[in-house]
């Protein structure tokens, strides 16, 4: 019996070494990021078509001064982006004919690109002016959630969207997002069409969040996706049910819109770089109590993701960092 248990110490003793160790890395790396939330505060410029003239970058506490922002990150896209952009302006300039109180800004944020995502990007704003389309450059690859956050942060949008380079949503679904947004604050309002049709009343000053959604094409995608796939995409929602709580269907879509008052909170706070900061906006979202309307996206799948089976343990990982900082309050909350 004594030799058994020598067996079962020596075989169990390795495991528990290798537990404590992660649990302890996770801690530690928690720990180190407790103040990831300000380290992209530094002063920011936006690239104009002569790089020696550059312009300063508002703040999202200034107030806003065009009616929407659209935030695009953007990493090696050379070849997706310009396809995208042509679409997007398109419909921003057939918008704003429309209607003169429409007003808009593309912000790109270039997340250090090695190929031609900045001479493409430089294209549209010789094309439309820096006034309606500006270039963030990153200097180095941080990650998406990191481009996203700066765009944000420097936008000047009562209504901010956060849209994927490659074009895989269509650009005219804002108008899903931004109606289900104004419906929703006209309803906050205990006066009804009258607060609308007040001066003082303005959809920025409302947090409120909205999230396109590509649950109702799970089913289809279930049936054509391969089993490991659907196995990791699975496991992933039961993760981020664990850790972020129940609600959102479809959180890793990549098409979100926010008011100014919303992504104020949001994005002053978020810590997360790469693939999961989607996940830490629904948990921030329900600490600041911030709704979140949840609206089915036409979405298609686009040749070139930058998502593989690899970037599952990251998101793992990642998951484990937000949920061990939140909880033992290593990353407070700033208002």
């Amino acid at each position: 019996m004594g030799f058994l248990w020598s067996l079962v110490a020596l075989f169990l003793a390795p495991i528990l070494v290798a537990v404590v160790g992660f649990v302890s890395a996770i801690f530690f790396e928690a720990y180190r990021r407790r103040n990831n939330n300000t380290h992209v505060e530094a002063p920011a410029v936006f690239e104009g078509p002569d790089s020696s003239k550059q312009v300063p970058c508002t703040h999202i506490s200034d107030p806003s001064e065009k009616y929407i922002s659209l935030i695009i990150p953007s990493y090696n896209e050379e070849l997706r982006l310009p396809g995208a952009l042509e679409e997007t302006m398109n419909y921003l300039e057939q918008r704003a004919a429309k209607d003169e109180s429409f007003s808009y800004e593309v912000v790109i944020i270039d997340d250090g690109s090695v190929d031609g995502t900045k001479r493409v990007a430089l294209d549209f704003v010789r094309k439309y002016t820096i006034d309606k389309v500006r270039l963030i450059l990153l200097g180095r690859n941080h990650g998406k959630g990191e481009a996203i956050r700066k765009g944000m942060l420097h936008s000047r949008g009562e209504l901010l969207l956060m849209l994927d380079a490659d074009g895989a949503t269509k650009v005219n679904d804002l108008e899903k997002l931004e109606n289900q947004i104004h419906a929703f604050a006209r309803k906050e309002c205990h006066d009804g069409d009258l607060a609308a049709s007040n001066s003082s009343f303005r959809i920025s000053d409302i947090p409120i969040a909205a999230f396109g959604s590509r649950a109702h094409l799970e089913e289809k995608a279930l049936a054509t996706r391969k089993w490991y796939r659907n196995f990791l995409m699975m496991g992933f929602h039961l993760v981020v049910l664990l850790t972020a709580g129940p609600g959102i269907r479809d959180t890793q879509c990549g098409f979100k819109m926010f008011t100014r008052a919303a992504a104020r909170k949001l994005f002053k706070n978020i810590r997360l770089k790469r693939w999961c900061f989607d996940v830490e906006l629904v948990f921030l979202c329900k600490r600041f109590g911030i709704p979140i309307i949840e609206i089915s996206v036409n979405w298609s799948e686009i040749p070139g993701s930058k998502v593989n089976p690899l970037s599952i343990p990251n998101m793992l990982w990642e998951l484990a960092l937000m949920s061990v900082g939140y909880r033992t309050h290593m990353w407070t909350i700033s208002t």
